[in-house]
């Protein structure tokens, strides 16, 4: 048992796991608990056997690999279901169920959402697999916590579609409050990641249209996911659905919480900017942090990567992204240039809406499906041309710059423009270099004084600007034969 501290008072969370305390006492024990580690522990202990939350986090794994608790009889390594019983659940008469939540037969355990446990679970009445998502019992005490928990239930119940998983109904009045959802054989993008690292081209398609799908029906019920990420991006085995999961940290666009300066709350790997800085956000945030999944997805990794939590979140605001085909060299340009829009800093900068980018990714998909049908949709055409426009400018840019600055710092150190015969540029300079002998070498290294040369003033403001023709010459031709591979990889 922890050793409590004159502070504590353990009547208060027995009272609080049977809901006898008022708000505000809920208040001051939910901020008493964010600095007692003994209650919180004593907490945990009221509210379900410690060595049972051990024993589900152990066969997490198992459970979400499809390697479901079977063993050969007799063996040490076998996996019993009565191991799993849980204080919170009620004694149940079904020998294949380890306890009982009202009417539902929980059979296993499959996983860990946001803010609590998932099990899978059995409706006789209904005939029914189901998945029961349970509130964290150290989270329960919090009158936050369950207003976020009751949130998910209520934002995800009003969208309807079928790349956003659906809420059957909520039980918010228990010792520990939970959700029901439909049982679906699946495992989570994160899991699929972490696997299999970077997938096809056709599967990142395939899984970023339904994920922009599901972003869009939700952003048309005003409401911001705000923790998209691998980990709440279901996969549905045998099946090419994806589903849209977890709204623990939604709210509605004009909820004033929403525009909240100071306020941080996500994943940091997929956090937007404006996120990460507790600025205001809309939907646009969202397509922020799908374009890190989109990222991740197409190289393996996500796009800000760092030791710390802060020192990932400076990363996300103020570095930018390496491009991905440096990640994975076998990414098409196009589908590069449309992760790199999604990745803009600036909210402005990014796409319009989810629809926008499902209708993009859908024409891209087609076109992966059926190269010598269908085209490369426009709007990924003009991403390409946008990104070698700004690769020229920068090119152009750079080359202006050194073509400026170097006649200035070769006539520091060349010889006067007066003698004719040192005025014949960079190559007369350097055979003159390869004249000079050791002896003349070592008798300038040990000189007491260098006179300086003087500037060269006649050096023509006609050669710089012929030069820089020269060089924009040079990279039309470079432009000239990108595109001229580009339009040999697309149909006429």
């Amino acid at each position: 048992m922890p050793k409590l501290s004159s502070n504590c008072n353990p009547a208060l969370l027995q009272q609080s796991l049977h809901e006898a305390l008022t708000e505000q006492q809920e208040e001051q024990l939910a901020e008493h608990l964010n600095q007692c580690q003994p209650c919180r522990e004593q907490l945990e202990s009221l509210a379900a056997c410690h060595d049972d939350w051990q024993h589900i986090e152990s066969v997490l794994r198992t459970e979400a690999s499809g390697e479901h608790l079977i063993a050969d009889e007799g063996s040490s390594s076998e996996i019993l279901l009565s191991d799993f019983a849980v204080d919170f659940l009620q004694p149940s008469p079904e020998p294949d169920s380890i306890g009982r939540l009202n009417n539902i037969q929980i059979r296993s355990v499959i996983g860990r959402g946001g803010n609590g446990i998932v099990l899978k679970g059995f409706q006789p009445e209904l005939n029914r697999l189901i998945a029961v998502k349970v509130m964290a019992p150290h989270l329960a005490t919090s009158a936050a916590a369950r207003q976020r928990f009751a949130r998910e239930a209520q934002a995800t119940a009003a969208i309807v579609h079928p790349n956003v998983m659906p809420i059957l109904s909520v039980n918010s009045s228990g010792q520990l409050p939970f959700l029901v959802m439909p049982y679906v054989d699946c495992e989570s993008l994160q899991q699929r990641l972490d696997r299999c690292a970077a997938l096809p081209v056709v599967d990142v398609l395939r899984i970023g249209l339904q994920v922009a799908r599901g972003l869009a029906a939700a952003h048309a019920q005003g409401l911001v996911h705000r923790d998209v990420k691998p980990a709440n991006i279901l996969l549905e085995r045998d099946v090419d659905r994806v589903m849209l999961t977890d709204f623990g940290l939604a709210r509605a666009v004009d909820d004033a919480s929403l525009t909240r300066t100071g306020l941080i709350a996500g994943t940091p790997q997929y956090m937007s900017p404006e996120q990460a800085r507790g600025d205001a956000i809309d939907t646009r945030s969202d397509l922020f942090s799908f374009g890190s999944v989109l990222y991740a997805i197409s190289t393996g990794r996500p796009p800000f990567r760092a030791e710390t939590s802060y020192g990932i979140l400076r990363r996300v605001t103020d570095e930018p992204q390496r491009p991905a085909t440096e990640l994975n060299t076998s990414l098409p340009v196009w589908l590069s240039s449309i992760i790199d829009r999604l990745l803009a800093k600036s909210a402005e900068d990014r796409f319009a809406s989810a629809n926008e980018v499902a209708e993009l990714l859908e024409g891209c998909l087609a076109h992966v499906q059926q190269p010598n049908v269908l085209p490369l949709p426009a709007a990924a055409r003009e991403l390409v041309q946008a990104r070698f426009s700004a690769r020229r400018l920068a090119t152009i840019t750079l080359v202006f710059a050194i073509a400026v600055t170097l006649p200035l710092l070769l006539s520091r150190y060349l010889p006067s423009a007066k003698d004719p015969k040192q005025n014949q540029g960079v190559w007369h300079f350097e055979q003159k270099v390869k004249d000079i002998s050791p002896d003349e070498v070592a008798a300038s290294a040990t000189s007491e004084s260098v006179p300086a040369a003087e500037p060269n003033e006649e050096y023509s403001h006609d050669e710089i600007a012929s030069e820089i023709q020269s060089l924009d010459a040079e990279i039309d031709s470079l432009l000239e034969a990108t595109q001229s591979t580009d339009k040999a990889i697309k149909p006429e």
